[in-house]
C-alpha cells in the first residue's frame, strides 16, 4: 500500500504540469502557427514555402487554384496577413456559386460583368442571384508541375463561355516564388529599415490561348485578374496613388459605381492619391483607369502596425482593359487596372467575408492560338514601427502614415 501511495505522489507534479500546460500564443487564430495547422487539418496539399531560417513563409494550395492562402514576416509565431474563411473551409460545404475560402493571393479571369461576362449565365440579369464564378476559379484543383523550398509551380486547363456565348480554351501557369531580401528592396527601389519584419513573394500568372481561334474584341476579350483578400479592420485603409492630370486628358481619377456610389467619408481623394476604408462594414468596390493607374497599391492598419504593398508589372497606360461593371450597357474595354473592394452585408443581410481586397489586372488578352501572355503581381508585408513604417509608405506609395492616421480619426479616438 505505501508502495502504491508514493507512486501517485510520483505521478502528482506530472498530471499537475499536464493539466495546466497553456496553448501556444501562436496556435490561436490570427498566427501563422494557427493557420498552417488549420489548413493542414481542412486541405489535402497545402504547401509552405520558407526562406532557410523559417521566417519568412507562404501556404498554398494547388487543391484551391494554387491561391497563396496566407503569408508570415516571423515564422509560426508571427502574424498570419491572409484572409481565411475558416467556417467555409471547416464546414466543407460547397456552393455552386461562390466559395470564398480566403486566400491573399488568387487567381481569375475578367471581365466578370458587361456583354462579354464571366461570371453570368447569358440572357441572365447581372444581378447578385445571377452571380457564379466559374469552377475552374474557384473550386478545381491545379496540377503542381515543379516545386522546391522557395517556389511553386502549378497549371490548370479548362474551357469557359462568356456572356456573349463564345467558349474560350485556356491553360494556365501559376509560379509563386517567395523573395530575399535583395529581391525586396530591388523590386520597390528602397533598403528594408533595421528593425522591421517583412516578407514578400511574387505572382508568375501565364494564360495561354489553347483553343483553334483567336481571341478577339468582338468576341469578348477576357484578362488575368489577381484578387488579394486581408483581414478588415476599424482601423485599416486602402492607400492607392495615382497619376496627376486633368480630366480632359486623363479621364476619370476613380471608377466608384460598381455597386452604387461611396459615402465622401469612406473614400478621400487628395492630389495624387486616395484612401478607401477598409473595415468590412460597407460592401464597396473602386477601380483605377489605365491612363490614372501607377503600378502599386497598399493598405495600412495602425491597430496592427502593418504596411502591405501589391505590386504589378509597368501598366501599359494607352492599353484596353476590360470592364467588369455589372450590366450590359457599359462599354466592354473602358476598364480599371487596379480595383480595391471593401466586403460589407448584402441586400438580403448576408455577407461574403468580412474582408477585404486590393486587385491587379493584366490588359485584355487579343490572343491568337498557342500565344499566351503574363501578368506579374509581388505581394509585401511590413510590420514594426510605424516611424520606420512611414520610411517605405513614404517612397512607394508617396503617402505618409500621418495621413493615414488622420483619414482614420473617427476610427482612432
Amino acid at each position: 500500500m505505501a508502495c502504491k501511495h508514493s507512486m501517485i505522489l510520483l505521478l502528482l507534479p506530472i498530471l499537475l504540469i499536464q493539466c495546466t500546460k497553456k496553448t501556444p500564443f501562436y496556435m490561436e487564430p490570427g498566427y501563422f502557427g494557427y493557420d498552417q495547422a488549420f489548413l493542414q487539418q481542412h486541405l489535402d496539399d497545402v504547401v509552405l514555402l520558407s526562406s532557410t531560417d523559417s521566417l519568412h513563409q507562404i501556404l498554398v494550395s494547388p487543391q484551391l487554384q494554387a491561391r497563396v492562402f496566407t503569408s508570415t514576416a516571423e515564422g509560426r509565431q508571427g502574424r498570419s496577413f491572409g484572409w481565411i474563411n475558416y467556417s467555409l473551409l471547416q464546414d466543407k460545404s460547397m456552393s455552386p456559386q461562390f466559395n470564398p475560402y480566403g486566400g491573399e493571393d488568387r487567381f481569375w479571369l475578367g471581365p466578370e460583368g458587361g456583354r462579354y461576362a464571366l461570371y453570368f449565365p447569358a440572357g441572365k440579369p447581372q444581378s447578385f442571384e445571377n452571380w457564379l464564378v466559374p469552377a475552374p476559379f474557384d473550386r478545381e484543383p491545379f496540377e503542381v508541375i515543379e516545386q522546391d523550398l522557395v517556389s511553386l509551380h502549378c497549371r490548370s486547363k479548362f474551357q469557359i463561355t462568356n456572356y456573349a456565348g463564345t467558349p474560350l480554351k485556356v491553360q494556365v501557369d501559376r509560379t509563386l516564388q517567395l523573395l530575399d531580401q535583395p529581391g525586396i528592396e530591388h523590386a520597390l527601389g528602397i533598403e528594408i529599415p533595421r528593425g522591421l519584419q517583412w516578407v514578400g513573394y511574387s505572382s508568375r500568372n501565364v494564360v495561354t490561348n489553347k483553343g483553334e481561334n483567336a481571341w478577339t474584341r468582338e468576341g469578348g476579350l477576357p484578362s488575368i485578374w489577381i484578387l488579394d483578400m486581408f483581414p478588415p479592420s476599424p482601423k485599416a485603409a486602402v492607400i492607392i496613388p495615382f497619376r496627376q492630370g486633368d480630366t480632359s486628358e486623363f479621364g476619370m481619377i476613380v471608377r466608384t459605381n460598381y455597386f452604387g456610389e461611396i459615402p465622401a467619408e469612406r473614400l478621400q481623394i487628395h492630389d495624387d492619391y486616395l484612401l478607401f476604408k477598409a473595415d468590412g462594414t460597407y460592401r464597396s468596390k473602386i477601380g483605377i483607369p489605365p491612363l490614372r493607374a501607377r503600378p502599386v497599391a497598399g493598405s495600412y492598419d495602425p491597430e496592427h502596425q502593418t504596411l502591405t504593398i501589391v505590386q504589378t508589372a509597368d501598366i501599359d497606360a494607352g492599353g484596353v482593359y476590360v470592364n467588369s461593371v455589372w450590366g450590359t450597357d457599359t462599354d466592354p474595354y473602358d476598364g480599371d487596372v487596379i480595383n480595391a473592394y471593401n466586403d460589407g452585408p448584402l441586400d438580403d443581410g448576408g455577407q461574403l467575408g468580412p474582408f477585404f481586397e486590393i486587385e491587379s489586372s493584366s490588359p485584355a488578352l487579343d490572343l491568337d492560338p498557342d500565344a499566351n501572355y503574363e501578368h506579374l503581381q509581388r505581394t509585401f508585408h511590413f510590420t514594426g514601427d510605424p516611424g520606420t513604417l512611414n520610411q517605405i509608405m513614404q517612397t512607394v506609395l508617396g503617402v505618409t502614415v500621418l495621413d493615414v492616421e488622420k483619414f482614420l480619426q473617427p476610427q482612432l479616438q
